[in-house]
C-alpha cells in the first residue's frame, strides 16, 4: 500500500475508504476577503465547516480531496483547524487555477523570459508535495490544473506542463479541471503525456458535465479516470442526466474509470448564500450519499461497482496500480 499525505498526517492508501475526489472546503480570495468580506467570521466559517464535514462522514463518506490551489483561495492553517476536529481525511493539492493569464509574479519569470531561470511553478508544486505548504507542516499529495473554453492559452500550457513535470518528479496524480463543451480534457491528455505523465493518474475533472458517452470513453480508452464530480451542478448538467449517464458508462464497462464527487464547498465567494440555490437546489456534499447512490441501485448498479467507483478507484489513483 502507498502512505498518503492529508492535513492530518499520513493515512495509508488501504484506509481512504470511501472517497469523493472534488471537494472543496473554502473557495474564496483571501486578499478580497480581508479587504472586502465585511460579514466573514472566521470561527463561525470553521464551526460550520466542522458541522459539514462531520455530516458528511456520518453518511459514509471517509475522505475528500481538496483541489484548492492558488487561484481558490487556498489557506492551509483555516484548514487545519477544522482537521483537528473531524474523522474526515482531508486530501490537499498544490498547482494552479487559471483559464488564461498567469498570476504576475511569474509573468516574466521562467524559462527564456524577462529573468530566464528554471520554471519556478514545478519548484514550487514539488516543494509542497515534497516538503510541506509554507509552514504548515502539510503536504499536498495531488496536482491540479486547469483548461477551461479559452483553450489552451499561454499561461493554461505553461502551468499544465509545469503540473506534469511536478507529477513526473514526484509521481504525485493530476487532476485537470476541463471544459465538455470544447473537448478540452482530449487537450489535457496530449499535453500531459508529451511531459511523459501516465495517464492513468490523470482525473479528468468536470468530464461528468457531458452527456455524449463517445467522448467520455475517448477519455477513459486513453487510462484517465473521468470526474463525474459536480452531482447538484444543474447550471451545468441536471441531476438525472448526470446520474443517466454515470449508468450508461457502467454498461458500457466503464465502472473503473469513473469518480464522483459534487465540487460543493462550505462557503464559496463566487455567488452569495442567497444566490446559491440558482445553481443547483440540492448542490451539496450530502447528495451522492442521500440521492446518487440510491438512484444507481435502483438503476440496476450493483453495490460492487458502487464501491469501486468510491474505494477502489481513488485508491488506484494514488497508488498507481489497477485494483
Amino acid at each position: 500500500m502507498t502512505d498518503i499525505q492529508t492535513v492530518a498526517g499520513p493515512v495509508d492508501s488501504s484506509g481512504l475508504g470511501r472517497t469523493l475526489v472534488h471537494e472543496h472546503v473554502f473557495v474564496l480570495g483571501e486578499e478580497y476577503r480581508q479587504n472586502y468580506q465585511d460579514d466573514w467570521d472566521e470561527d463561525q466559517k470553521v464551526e460550520q465547516a466542522v458541522h459539514d464535514l462531520n455530516e458528511l462522514k456520518a453518511l459514509g463518506i471517509d475522505t475528500i480531496m481538496d483541489p484548492t490551489v492558488l487561484g481558490l483561495g487556498r489557506y492551509i492553517p483555516r484548514i487545519k483547524r477544522i482537521a483537528v476536529r473531524t474523522n474526515l481525511n482531508i486530501i490537499v493539492a498544490t498547482g494552479l487555477y487559471t483559464f488564461n493569464d498567469l498570476p504576475h509574479q511569474f509573468i516574466s519569470r521562467g524559462p527564456g523570459l524577462l529573468i530566464d531561470i528554471e520554471e519556478p511553478l514545478t519548484e514550487l508544486f514539488i516543494q509542497d508535495l515534497t516538503k510541506g505548504i509554507g509552514d504548515t507542516g502539510v503536504r499536498a499529495a495531488f496536482l491540479k490544473c486547469a483548461i477551461d473554453a479559452q483553450g489552451l492559452t499561454p499561461g493554461v500550457e505553461r502551468t499544465m506542463r509545469a503540473v506534469a513535470q511536478a507529477g513526473v518528479e514526484t509521481g504525485a496524480p493530476i487532476t485537470v479541471h476541463t471544459h465538455v463543451g470544447s473537448e478540452s480534457g482530449l487537450v489535457a491528455q496530449r499535453v500531459l503525456a508529451e511531459e511523459g505523465v501516465d495517464l492513468s493518474r490523470v482525473v479528468i475533472g468536470h468530464a461528468g458535465d457531458s452527456t455524449d458517452l463517445d467522448y467520455l470513453c475517448r477519455l477513459a480508452d486513453a487510462g484517465s479516470m473521468l470526474g463525474l464530480d459536480r452531482f447538484g451542478l444543474d447550471a451545468f448538467l441536471p441531476l438525472q442526466q448526470r446520474i443517466d449517464t454515470l449508468v450508461g458508462l457502467v454498461r458500457r464497462g466503464y465502472a473503473e474509470s469513473i469518480v464522483v464527487s459534487h465540487d460543493a464547498s462550505c462557503f464559496m465567494d463566487f455567488v452569495s448564500v442567497e444566490e446559491r440555490p440558482r445553481l443547483g437546489e440540492k448542490w451539496n456534499y450530502r447528495l451522492i450519499s442521500t440521492e446518487v447512490i440510491p438512484a444507481l441501485l435502483e438503476a440496476g448498479v450493483a453495490d460492487r461497482t458502487i464501491e469501486t467507483m468510491l474505494v477502489d478507484n481513488p485508491r488506484r489513483y494514488f497508488e498507481g496500480a489497477r485494483a
